[in-house]
């Protein structure tokens, strides 16, 4: 999970409002610490934390709280709709909206923030949506850049442009302007430095001319928590920043610091970089991200990744075994696969409203990622019968398909077990009842999100 500190102080802090049994000043005042100092070791500035604090404070305590809602509920909401406008929320879409053809998207920033990494994810994500791709390296600085980026293209899949011979970026661009009408997209990347020199801004001023670029992107990593805010100011007053993406927010603690920096620029967050794959890149939506801080989930974001992962036609039959119950050993096999298509089950859970709180064992999370290679060995070893009535498979079958797929009995009945579990899940769920779901999260060594 991004963030994990902060994450787990605020769902904390959550439980303690659950927990109360009423809601006073005291209270008020004890939860605005916990978030506070949550928000302080996430390397945010201390004058916007105050700041923050002070509106949450104002709200609960001097708003009528809606009658729809019980005064805990109002503390809750509170506080999300408040951070959410913390990091940007509540204004302007931070989605980029191509309404040319071609759309030219340029990356900037300084050494070391992923930006080459960035332009090639940026190019995959907006491949997999239905766009004709090219990247573009005008980086003349530093001898990788141009390779790398090369590489990049050839992974996702997109059509690369540059220029190792050349030494002006201004004139990289020019020569390859006359191809660009033919793609819906082209993502330039540029050089940095060290620091914002003199030198750099020269530059960056000269290709910004000559692109006339429709988007400009700043890329800074996460683990640059307060000097963001100074870095995203900077840039935008050269270049005409138009949006960020902060990557590393994956491994960082000071990532708060980075999102609440930027966000006060004026130039929001469009993306977010959370790990080294291709796929390990979303649109940055303030509502959906402090919705997973929370545990509440982040539904959109969740739906985002499942429409790369699997079609919908797909994901209607497959549904509707499910919740029937009439599934067998392989439909549980596809449904797995895609779910493993949309990233580690960890990241997946903690799109779900209420699981970053269900304590699953790591080893029912991991399932997916180290076993489902074997388990393609095994049903290929098994007859259609077996396939499709696995509740029948005795002590001889298991043996005889053990043999044929080079697993051991033990790995072909740990994935009869899976099955039945799953069997069993499908069965509480159409039951419906919240005794029945926590019985279940015990079997499973969790226990459910706290009521309110």
């Amino acid at each position: 999970m991004v963030l994990d500190k902060l994450s787990d102080s605020l769902k904390n802090t959550l439980k303690k409002i659950a927990s109360a049994v009423f809601v006073d000043e005291k209270l008020v005042n004890e939860l605005v610490k916990d978030v506070q100092r949550s928000l302080l070791q996430s390397d945010v500035n201390v004058k916007l934390v105050l700041d923050l604090s002070n509106k949450i404070k104002e709200r609960v305590l001097k708003e009528e709280a809606p009658k729809t809602l019980s005064k805990k509920e109002y503390l809750i909401q509170v506080l999300y709709e408040e951070l959410t406008k913390f990091l940007g929320g509540g204004g302007s879409s931070s989605k980029i909206e191509m309404k040319k053809k071609p759309f030219k998207l340029m990356l900037v920033g300084l050494f070391g923030n992923g930006k080459t990494t960035t332009a090639g994810k940026l190019a995959h994500y907006y491949k997999k949506r239905g766009l004709k791709v090219a990247v573009m390296t005008t980086d003349t600085w530093r001898p990788a850049a141009f390779d790398q980026l090369e590489q990049l293209a050839k992974k996702v899949g997109v059509d690369f442009m540059g220029d190792k011979k050349s030494k002006d970026p201004a004139k990289i661009f020019k020569k390859f302007e006359p191809e660009l009408n033919k793609y819906d997209l082209v993502i330039v990347d540029t050089a940095g430095r060290d620091a914002l020199s003199d030198e750099l801004i020269t530059e960056l001023n000269s290709i910004h001319k000559a692109v006339k670029a429709d988007e400009i992107l700043l890329v800074m990593g996460a683990d640059l928590g307060q000097a963001a805010e100074k870095q995203a100011q900077t840039f935008h007053e050269t270049c005409g920043v138009t949006g960020i993406v902060i990557t590393k927010l994956d491994g960082t603690a000071k990532g708060g610091g980075a999102l609440a920096a930027a966000a006060i620029t004026g130039a929001p967050v469009k993306f977010i970089g959370l790990g080294e794959k291709a796929d390990d890149l979303e649109e940055f939506r303030p509502e959906g991200f402090v919705g997973r801080l929370l545990g509440m989930g982040d539904l959109e974001a969740l739906l985002e990744k499942a429409k790369g992962a699997i079609s919908e036609e797909e994901a209607q039959d497959l549904g509707n075994k499910f919740l029937k119950g009439d599934f067998s050993l392989l439909d549980l096999y596809e449904q797995m696969q895609a779910v493993r298509k949309m990233g580690p089950l960890t990241k997946i859970m903690e799109m779900i409203p209420g699981m970053s709180q269900v304590h699953l064992p790591k080893e029912m999370l991991e399932v997916q990622e180290e076993k489902l290679t074997k388990w393609k060995f095994i049903l290929d070893s098994c007859t259609k019968e077996e396939l499709e009535n696995p509740e029948d498979m005795d002590g001889s079958r298991v043996d005889r398909i053990a043999k044929g797929s080079g697993c051991s009995s033990s790995e072909i009945r740990a994935l009869l077990k899976q099955y039945k579990q799953s069997k069993k899940m499908v069965k509480m769920f159409k039951g419906g009842s919240e005794k029945d779901m926590q019985k279940m999260m015990q079997k499973f060594g969790g226990k459910m999100p706290f009521k309110m």
